[in-house]
């Protein structure tokens, strides 16, 4: 039916890389951890336990700072290669539930159960045996919701976290939106939202009570984009592959960098480090970027497009030089360096014989 509902769930898992800490280390239960970078490093907190976050501790934090609130704190380096063990258990879960996954990081994804359900609130009976699956089998807690689109149904699984189910069923969109900040939408950041508030807007309700001619003037399509969303509209497909967009490598100096040596030297390792994932992925790069964040946290970035893609570790440093000699100013102190390969393609060697 043309006309019928869909019935999409966004699992979240709750603060995964703490939460997968805690399982293999049980002593560690009902304690504040936090996983993340050294401080002295000036590491930053990948994730945080609820008992650190009643703290203040909150992800994208300085590590110092988390300290400051938390001094009884448990800090640990990050796990990848453990935290993607786990996420696969819990991809496969849902893949057993429904061929329509889109998994968007290591600790969540959309589930489109549409063509599945006979009725729509089958869906919700589905998140709760999803959630209870992760929680026994897997031993992890999980946040889900469920709504007629992937915005609604992302907002839904933060509504009531850890380990909640929040519902929104067909109709009842614009409602549930109505009252959380307008922060919540996709693509509005601090600088939309600072103007959203001169204009008196600051709750998504606000927002879709102001008319779409107004929001495009002022912020042109994404306007557009904006009033449709404030009403609980959004369109985007379940899709179960992502193209890759970019690979990136980066590194936050423990004490700022002047010296023009030392800077090669790390732009050298980092350009190592992303030919080595192209390889890995199969892939070309067809521009070089890089990025560069001075003391001040004043932030760079410049690029350049290659005449041929590649996935060779000197050709992207030398572009990567060129580019560093014309953006950074000499003897000013850098904080964070960082190289990325974009415009990808898949390398020479994989393309189909004819």
């Amino acid at each position: 039916m043309p006309d019928r509902p869909r019935a999409i769930i966004h699992l979240d898992m709750d603060a995964f890389f703490a939460a997968v800490e805690v399982l293999e280390n049980p002593d560690l239960a009902g304690k504040p951890v936090v996983v993340g970078g050294r401080p002295e490093e000036r590491g930053v907190v990948a994730a945080a336990s609820y008992p650190a976050r009643e703290f203040g501790v909150r992800s994208a934090m300085p590590m110092a700072r988390a300290l400051r609130l938390c001094p009884q704190a448990v800090v640990l380096p990050p796990r990848h290669d453990v935290y993607r063990t786990y996420s696969r258990q819990v991809m496969a879960i849902l893949r057993e539930t429904s061929p329509l996954v889109e998994q968007m990081s290591v600790d969540e994804a959309y589930l489109d159960l549409t063509d599945q359900m006979a009725a729509w609130e089958e869906a919700v009976e589905v998140a709760r045996r999803l959630q209870a699956r992760v929680r026994d089998e897997i031993g992890l807690s999980c946040s889900l919701g469920v709504a007629t689109n992937k915005l609604v149904a992302k907002v839904a699984s933060d509504h009531d976290k850890p380990g909640g189910l929040t519902v929104v069923r067909p109709g009842e969109e614009a409602a549930f939106l109505a009252p959380l900040p307008v922060r919540v939408l996709l693509g509005v950041g601090p600088v939309t939202a600072q103007k959203l508030a001169e204009m008196g807007v600051a709750t998504v309700g606000e927002l879709a009570r102001v008319g779409e001619e107004e929001l495009g003037v002022c912020f042109g399509k994404h306007g557009a984009e904006m009033a449709l969303q404030a009403r609980g509209i959004d369109e985007r497909p379940v899709t179960t592959e992502h193209e890759r967009k970019s690979v990136s490598q980066e590194t936050t100096f423990a004490r700022d960098l002047r010296d023009g040596d030392a800077l090669r030297k790390w732009l050298w390792r980092l350009s190592q480090g992303v030919a080595h994932h192209l390889k890995r992925m199969e892939l070309t790069a067809g521009t070089v970027a890089i990025k560069l964040r001075y003391a001040d946290f004043t932030t760079l970035t410049r690029q350049m497009k290659l005449s041929v893609p590649t996935d060779d570790a000197r050709e992207i440093y030398r572009a990567a030089l060129v580019l560093l000699k014309r953006a950074w100013e000499r003897d000013r102190a850098v904080r964070l360096l960082g190289v990325a390969a974009r415009n990808l393609c898949p390398s020479a060697g994989q393309l189909p014989l004819l």
